[in-house]
């Protein structure tokens, strides 16, 4: 066996293509589309690469085939943040199942990483928000993954943990079907809102999609910006993150609550683009956008993605996520009826407030990843990922 870096468009392709071709049996495995994975390693498609480095590796057999692949990076805005110990990362990481061939692709970052001036490393994790390849999936695998979330056998989580990786957090994904009736807990909280008119809740309007976009600033500032790691956003970002979002967007589920008219809550979720992308090949090429622009006007997809919630301070613990829940209820199971099931992005479990407001809605835990932690040195104490209060 040899480790080979990646530096010629032929192998940064074989990069790409190995995980399709690795997990073409596993039913639930979703191709992710080519473009997302190799977007993450250029300067134009990653922010992330002006603040780090990033290297990435194949792993060639003797007779010339490829058995894994992984990548390592260097974050310096996150190295030393809530850290015992400069931290890097590593991901991408797919492989045969070999301890063997993994320790040998774990060694390689180690190794690159210690010489980056690193004393441990994260993983499997993206070089770049955590809203994208983070985390490695322990259970839940008869289930689709969602959009630029990890998918991969059972066997990995052995060779992380047979290597020395240790879990620093959790990540769960709730689900549920969209057709079953909400708790009596959330009804009843509900109901309590209720008798109050000046609160208030609606669905988006495309036609006035500039006045959600800036409620959706205000609410997440406020809900969100207070937060350690969480930076607040812009009328520019704000706008952008929107408008990324547009070509999914289907405004009936796209919640906010108001309270005399001012924005206090919403619940923002997109038709999930997965069920999308798993006919499309890894290519959004002009047939790839042809069958995308087929299955957006037929409403194909029947499962959505919940991707952000927040209630402002002010009117947190008084209901209003069970009343934003419970009004949007009216519409999905009794007149609209598109969709068959709901998932979330994933919450850690550093995150015990926002598990608690989930489960109250009554979402259930359908998949779990891991996100793990080596430490070079393991004679150091190993701590887990700090609970927020």
């Amino acid at each position: 066996m040899k480790i080979v870096e990646v530096t010629t468009p032929k192998q940064a392709k074989e990069f790409v293509l190995f995980q399709p071709r690795l997990l073409k049996n596993e039913p639930a495995y979703i191709r992710p589309l080519d473009k997302d994975i190799e977007g993450v390693f250029h300067k134009k498609t990653n922010r992330t690469l002006r603040n780090g480095k990033v290297i990435r590796w194949l792993l060639i057999d003797d007779k010339g085939k490829t058995i894994g692949r992984v990548a390592a990076f260097v974050n310096n805005k996150t190295v030393n943040k809530d850290n015992d110990q400069p931290t890097g990362g590593m991901g991408f990481f797919d492989c045969i199942n070999s301890r063997e061939s993994a320790f040998m692709l774990f060694d390689t970052c180690k190794e690159w990483l210690v010489n980056e001036g690193m004393e441990a490393m994260d993983g499997p994790v993206n070089f770049g928000e955590r809203d994208r390849w983070w985390g490695l999936q322990v259970d839940g695998f008869d289930r689709e993954p969602n959009y630029c979330c990890n998918y991969n056998p059972p066997y990995y989580q052995e060779l992380f943990e047979a290597y020395g990786f240790k879990l620093y957090f959790k990540q769960f994904t709730f689900g549920r079907p969209v057709m079953d009736p909400l708790s009596e807990r959330v009804i009843e909280k509900a109901k309590l809102i209720a008798q109050d008119p000046d609160y208030s809740f609606r669905h988006m309007r495309l036609k006035e999609l500039a006045k959600y976009t800036e409620d959706f600033r205000t609410i997440y500032n406020k809900a969100w910006g207070k937060h350690a790691g969480v930076t607040s956003l812009s009328e520019k970002q704000a706008k952008a993150l929107i408008g990324k979002m547009k070509p999914l967007i289907d405004e009936k589920i796209m919640w906010f609550g108001y309270y005399k008219d001012d924005p206090v809550s919403f619940f923002l979720s997109i038709p999930e683009f997965n069920q999308i992308v798993k006919h499309l090949n890894g290519k959004l090429d002009l047939i790839g956008k042809l069958k995308f622009l087929y299955h957006k006007k037929m409403q194909t997809v029947k499962k959505s993605l919940g991707i952000v919630f927040g209630v402002v301070p002010e009117h947190q613990g008084k209901g209003v996520e069970g009343a934003m829940i419970s009004a949007s209820r009216v519409l999905y199971q009794d007149e609209y009826k598109r969709y068959e099931d709901i998932e979330m992005n994933w919450i850690g479990d550093f995150n015990p407030k926002m598990l608690k407001v989930v489960e109250q809605v009554g979402g259930k835990v359908v998949k779990t990843h891991h996100t793990y932690r080596k430490l070079f040195d393991e004679s150091k104490p190993f701590r887990r990922a700090t609970i927020k209060n």
